[in-house]
């Protein structure tokens, strides 16, 4: 009767396998020209190697379940140490104050809220606009700067 034991995937970090056949302790593996090689060992040395197997499988299933399993190399670490992640209130707080503003803009005349887009988010500058616009540099740049007063009353920023 051939007796494997603990059953362990066998990959290259396993290249041995331990059986029982007939009362008998056998480690197979493969040598350096790769040809299959079986040695009977005795008992207590077979209770060492099956020890080290559960040892092992013990330890990979410790770090598959609570270990990181991302690639940690120089660059992620550095990243991690410079970049730290944001806490929850400051996410929650930027998404409210982006709902203020978005809610202040739309409540913005017509004009100064198309102008103050076509600036801010845009990226156009105030010549430009004028042209789009058929009007002055002046006329957009006073309509932009008075959008910002209102947004800035809005948020009582001084």
């Amino acid at each position: 009767m051939l007796e494997k034991h603990p059953n362990r995937k066998k990959d290259k970090y396993n290249p041995y396998t331990l059986t029982i056949t007939e009362g008998h302790y056998y480690l197979s593996f493969k040598d350096g020209r790769g040809k299959q090689q079986n040695i009977e060992i005795d008992e207590m040395l077979y209770q060492t190697f099956d020890r080290f197997e559960l040892e092992d499988i013990s330890h990979l299933n410790r770090v598959s379940r609570h270990i990181e399993h991302s690639e940690l190399t120089e660059e992620t670490l550095n990243d991690r140490a410079f970049y730290k992640a944001e806490r929850i209130e400051d996410i929650v707080s930027e998404s409210i104050e982006y709902e203020q503003l978005h809610r202040a803009v739309s409540e913005l005349p017509e004009v100064q809220r198309r102008r103050l887009k076509l600036y801010f988010f845009g990226e156009l500058t105030y010549e430009q606009i004028a042209k789009l616009e058929g009007c002055t540099k002046r006329a957009v740049k006073f309509s932009v700067d008075i959008a910002v007063e209102k947004l800035k009353k809005n948020f009582k920023i001084f």
